[in-house]
C-alpha cells in the first residue's frame, strides 16, 4: 500500500505557489488542469510544461504561463516549438523520453502531474517517485505496467501518489480518516459507454465514430475507445490493486450510465461511503492539485433533484469481454498486464485507423493473453523490452 492512504502533509516545498511540472500539458487531463489554475490565481507556479506532437497548443500555453522548461515528441517538434514562441521568451526546449524524463526530476519541481497517454508515461512517473516527488497520477498506465515498482520507489524516498482519474479520487475521498482494514471492497462505477445496453452481435459493427461518442465525458480518443470496450475498467481495477494494496476480489466494477457516483468504499459495518459529482474532470484534478485544501473552480453543483434517480447495475461479461481479459491478466502475474496493455494500445490504435473491428479489440486481446508465460518483471528494462516485443508481435498479426 502507498502510504498517502492514510495520511499526507504538504511538504514544506509545497508552499505556494506550488511549483508544478505537467506531463502532458496538450491532452484532455492537462488543459483541465490548467482551466483549474487559472481559476486559481498565485497558487501554482508552472515551469514546465510537455506535450507530444501538437505544438500550436504547446506554444499558446508556455506563452501564458512562461515555464521555464518545455518538452515535446523530437528534436523537428522542438525547432517548431521555438518558432512559435513570444519574442524575448527562450524556454530550454527538451524531447524524447530523456527529455520527459528529465522534466520528472527538476529539482524544483515539487508536483509532477503526469498525464501522459499510455506507456510512454511509466518511466517519467517512476522517475518522479526515485526522486520524491508529489505525483498527481492520471496515467493508469504506470500503475498497470509497473506498480510494483512504483510501490518499492515510493517507499524509499517518501514519494506520494495523489490518484486524478475520477474513480481512484474518489475512493480516495471515501478512504479518509478510516483504516483499510475496515474496508470490506471498493466499488468502481462505470459508465458503461455508448454501448452499455447493446450486445455482442450490434458491436461487431461499430465504427469508430460510434466508439469515440461517449454520452457523459469529454475524453481523448484512446481513453473513450477503452471506455466502449470497458477495458478501461479493467485498468482501472489493476490500478486500484497497486494504488490501495487491496486484492482484485475486493474490487468490483458497477455500471452506473448517469455518472454521478464516481466510486464507493463498502465497510465491514455495511456503511456504503460514496463521492458524487458532476460528471468535470476538473473536480478530481482540482482535489490533487489543492490537497489537503479544496480549489475553488466554478462549476454548477450538482443539483440531485434534476438528475432524478441513479442507477446500479452489475456489468454484461460477454459484450464486454475487456474486463474479465483485465482480471484475468491481474491474476496471472506481474508480466500479463504488461502485455495486454500493450496489445490494447496497439488494437485501439488499428481500430480507429480503419485496420481491424471493435470486436476484435478483446479478440487479439484474449490471444496474446493466452500465448504469453508470466515472466519476473524485476526493472524498468524488464518491462519496456517486454512492452516492445509484445508491439511488434501484435503488429505482425495484424498485417496478416
Amino acid at each position: 500500500m502507498i502510504s498517502y492512504i492514510s495520511s499526507f502533509d504538504v511538504p514544506r516545498e509545497l508552499s505556494r505557489p506550488r511549483p508544478l511540472v505537467i506531463l502532458g500539458s496538450t491532452g484532455s487531463i492537462g488543459t483541465s488542469a490548467l482551466k483549474v489554475i487559472r481559476k486559481n490565481p498565485g497558487i501554482f507556479r508552472i515551469i514546465g510544461l510537455a506535450g507530444a506532437r501538437n505544438v500550436k497548443l504547446l506554444a499558446a500555453q508556455a506563452n501564458e504561463f512562461r515555464p521555464a522548461v518545455l518538452g515535446v515528441l523530437d528534436s523537428r517538434l522542438a525547432g517548431e516549438l521555438k518558432s512559435l514562441l513570444d519574442r524575448g521568451y527562450s524556454p530550454g526546449i527538451v524531447h524524447g523520453m530523456p527529455g520527459y524524463i528529465g522534466m520528472a526530476q527538476m529539482e524544483e519541481a515539487g508536483m509532477i502531474l503526469s498525464a501522459m497517454v499510455g506507456a510512454a508515461g511509466l518511466a517519467p512517473t517512476l522517475t518522479a517517485a526515485r526522486a520524491g516527488k508529489v505525483i498527481l497520477l492520471a496515467n493508469k498506465e504506470s500503475l498497470v505496467l509497473g506498480g510494483h515498482l512504483i510501490r518499492k520507489a515510493c517507499r524509499e524516498t517518501g514519494a506520494v501518489i495523489l490518484p486524478v482519474d475520477s474513480e481512484h479520487n474518489a475512493v480516495f475521498q471515501a478512504l479518509q480518516g478510516h483504516n483499510l482494514s475496515e474496508v470490506e471492497s471498493i466499488i468502481i462505477t462505470a459508465s458503461g459507454g455508448p454501448f452499455r445496453e447493446r450486445g455482442p452481435d450490434f458491436m461487431r459493427e461499430v465504427t469508430p465514430d460510434q466508439a469515440l461518442a461517449h454520452p457523459n465525458w469529454t475524453m481523448g480518443a484512446k481513453i473513450s475507445i477503452d471506455s466502449a470496450t470497458m477495458m478501461n475498467k479493467g485498468l482501472e481495477i489493476i490500478e486500484a490493486h497497486h494504488l490501495f494494496g487491496i486484492s482484485a476480489d475486493r474490487i468490483k466494477v458497477l455500471v452506473h450510465p448517469q455518472s454521478i457516483v464516481h466510486s464507493l468504499v463498502s465497510f465491514f459495518d455495511g456503511s456504503l461511503l460514496a463521492h458524487m459529482g458532476v460528471p468535470d474532470m476538473q473536480i478530481p484534478i482540482a482535489h490533487c492539485l489543492g490537497y489537503p485544501e479544496r480549489l475553488n473552480v466554478n462549476l454548477a453543483p450538482l443539483n440531485l433533484t434534476a438528475i432524478g434517480n441513479l442507477s446500479f447495475h452489475n456489468p454484461d461479461m460477454q459484450a464486454f469481454p475487456c474486463l474479465k481479459l483485465a482480471l484475468k491478466a491481474l491474476d496471472r502475474g506481474p508480466s500479463h498486464p504488461v502485455v495486454l496493455n500493450a496489445v490494447n494500445e496497439i488494437c485501439v490504435e488499428k481500430f480507429l485507423a480503419g485496420r481491424i473491428g471493435f470486436m476484435d479489440i478483446a479478440a487479439i486481446n484474449s490471444r496474446a493473453l493466452d500465448e504469453h508465460h508470466n515472466l519476473e518483471m524485476t526493472s524498468l528494462e524488464d518491462i519496456l523490452e517486454l512492452d516492445s516485443r509484445t508491439r511488434s508481435k501484435v503488429q505482425g498479426w495484424i498485417r496478416t
